[in-house]
């Protein structure tokens, strides 16, 4: 008996050691967060004088540049699993990248700006039951680069000449490509804001002989939009289409709308998604898309 009110002892008292232990541990890191307040509110008010400036920089006129990206990765392996039934021996790999890149120019009279875009993606599934080892198939390949060259007639309003093609990578490179040349006016709400409006626009269609595609003479319809949602946080979206004077069945109209999102976790690495909506009678009757989550960088 004397032992067990010994041994209740020892541990009541390691308790309350502990306790008190934790108690100075807490203070201790009070003190230093009062200690350290004064400094990191001085800190944020040096970055917020940093993005300040940077937003005054950015206004001036000169050559801006930028780039990001998403990388993905998704491997999948079973090994006599009962549950997938036909699929217990199967394999399946998906890889996938996108890159989005701009390169401008912003002066008082003029403006030059130029972009491009690649998304790729490859899958492989093996379904344990091939003769040969399968190869990795295309998912996704969509290749666009574009540029826009303004003459500002007010601090808004630009003429404007747009210069866009479009096609695929992987496979049936330029089979079909297509290529917008375009004159008109563009017109800028805001520094982050861009609306293409031109009338005269010729969309040029590269295709093997025989294919059903038919260029044709219409109006073409850009808008690009870019912000920081949140700190952290930024959202791009950019919609370009293409209407056609000539009455066609199939119809000659096309249009593509892609958005990009991506969350800062540190340095500009994170996690980002893309996604594009295309609808293009000449290609498919349907609404096509695709789209792309991984791990996403940016310059």
């Amino acid at each position: 008996m004397k032992n067990i009110v010994t041994f209740i002892m020892i541990m009541l008292s390691a308790s309350i050691i502990s306790a008190q232990s934790l108690d100075e541990l807490k203070a201790e890191k009070a003190k230093l967060e009062e200690k350290a307040a004064p400094m990191i509110k001085e800190v944020d008010a040096i970055k917020a004088e940093i993005d300040a400036l940077n937003k005054k920089i950015a206004a001036f006129p000169g050559w801006y540049k930028g780039a990001s990206g998403i990388i993905g990765a998704n491997f999948l392996g079973r090994n006599r699993w009962f549950a997938a039934g036909d699929l217990s021996d199967s394999k399946a790999t998906n890889l996938s990248g996108t890159f989005t890149g701009f390169l401008n120019r912003l002066d008082e009279n003029y403006f030059w700006r130029n972009s491009a875009g690649l998304n790729l993606g490859w899958q492989k599934l093996k379904t344990g039951t091939e003769a040969t080892e399968p190869k990795f198939e295309p998912v996704a390949d969509v290749f666009n680069v574009s540029s826009l060259f303004g003459y500002n007639i007010t601090k808004k309003l630009a003429a404007s000449a747009l210069g866009e093609y479009r096609t695929t990578v992987i496979k049936n490179f330029n089979d079909p490509g297509y290529l917008d040349l375009g004159l008109g006016f563009t017109y800028t709400p805001m520094k982050n804001m861009v609306l293409v409006f031109h009338p005269i626009n010729y969309n040029f269609i590269f295709a093997k002989a025989g294919s059903n595609f038919t260029p044709s003479l219409g109006c073409k319809i850009v808008g690009d939009y870019t912000t920081e949602i949140i700190k952290g946080v930024n959202w791009r979206s950019n919609l370009t289409g293409f209407l056609s004077y000539k009455k066609s069945s199939p119809s000659l109209h096309n249009g593509t709308w892609t958005n990009w999102i991506g969350f800062n976790v540190w340095k500009g690495i994170g996690v980002g998604a893309e996604l594009g909506l295309r609808y293009s009678e000449q290609e498919i009757n349907k609404l096509q898309n695709y789209y792309t989550i991984g791990l996403s960088y940016k310059l």
